[in-house]
């Protein structure tokens, strides 16, 4: 089947394929740039976002901030005047200063913000009534309907698309141990039913996009099917010439097998999809002492006296050419990933279409 575009209001990019926001440093200008550039909708993780520039081990947050602004008009001058794609930012809703970040976004004029990592529950009344779309992520209808019921009831508004992410994506997950095996098509039907009641009472049309395990163009097949508007891939996206990970996080994910990858305890609490290495091997014997901090989340979200590691501190290693002594977030089916491609190829493949 041919792919359908994807609509967010008034927006609208060629193809129903959003390239997921992963930091640190690993989704930049580049990467997405050419994701737009290809019709897809290019996504920038802004966690860390200023980690390549001088200024950012004296003020970690001034440099992200003064980031933002430079990292979306690098990506739009790489997706090109009338490119079919959009641009955008991911932002955890656990960030330190959140507020600040989505201001910075919405003030570079990015035409979606993606936010979770904790319910986003301010968001709206953060971008007002900008031209920029939002989306929260949820991993469940119970999630969802709270989310939305909040929206709704506080900002008078709802989301303008929404992205449901399963449990074998990569990093952070919405889900108890217990729950990692879960099969999301019946709650994807749940989540869509809860949507379309936002749906008709805003008389709007709320894209819902599935992440987390999408591979390949039938797994895009099987969500449309579903009632899904569209899919949000990320692992994939790590082996393309274009990203903006370091040679050797890359060389992580061509040499993974299906058992190098393993499930790990955030500091924030909650568990995470990694590759096996030298750093998962000593966080699962002891506690790793914190070089500095450099105030990634919010302090409710971030125990600094207690936690067994830095996860910034270890996130910035992987993305400065270390990542064996880093932590490397990874899908679940990296394993799968066995060559070097590029974003037109990796397009290409999952489309049917030829550029």
């Amino acid at each position: 089947m041919n792919l359908p575009a994807l609509n967010i209001g008034e927006l609208k990019s060629k193809y129903p394929i959003i390239q997921g926001g992963m930091g640190i440093g690993i989704s930049l200008a580049n990467l997405s740039g050419h994701v737009a550039k290809f019709g897809g909708i290019g996504i920038i993780s802004t966690a860390q976002i200023g980690c390549h520039l001088d200024s950012f081990e004296k003020n970690p947050l001034k440099a992200n901030l003064k980031a933002i602004p430079l990292e979306l008009e690098k990506a739009r001058k790489i997706a090109q005047k009338g490119t079919n794609g959009l641009l955008g930012f991911n932002v955890m809703a656990s960030t330190y200063q959140y507020g600040k970040y989505i201001e910075a976004c919405v003030k570079a004029k990015a035409d979606v913000i993606i936010s979770g990592g904790g319910l986003p529950t301010e968001l709206p009344g953060l971008v007002k009534d900008s031209l920029t779309k939002i989306a929260p992520i949820v991993s469940s209808s119970k999630g969802c309907n709270i989310l939305l019921k909040y929206w709704d009831k506080h900002f008078g508004k709802t989301a303008d698309f929404l992205v449901v992410e399963g449990p074998k994506a990569g990093g952070h997950l919405g889900f108890k141990l217990t729950q990692l095996e879960t099969n999301m098509d019946e709650e994807v039907k749940k989540i869509i039913s809860v949507v379309q009641t936002f749906s008709e009472k805003y008389q709007k049309e709320i894209p819902v996009i599935f992440a987390g395990g999408v591979f390949d163009k039938k797994d895009i097949e099987h969500y449309l099917s579903l009632g899904c508007s569209g899919v949000q891939m990320a692992t994939s996206f790590v082996t393309t010439e274009e990203c903006d990970a370091p040679k050797k996080f890359k060389e992580a994910y061509l040499n993974a097998t299906k058992d190098d990858l393993v499930i790990i305890k955030s500091p924030v609490g909650m568990p995470a999809r990694a590759i096996k290495n030298s750093f998962t091997k000593k966080i699962s014997e002891a506690s790793i002492p914190i070089e500095k901090c450099r105030n990634c989340l919010a302090f409710k979200h971030c125990d600094r006296k207690n936690i067994p590691y830095c996860i910034s501190e270890h996130l910035l290693k992987s993305a400065h050419e270390t990542p064996e002594e880093g932590l490397v977030f990874a899908g679940e089916n990296v394993w799968r990933l066995n060559k070097m491609t590029t974003v037109q190829d990796l397009m290409e493949e999952l489309t049917g279409e030829k550029f």
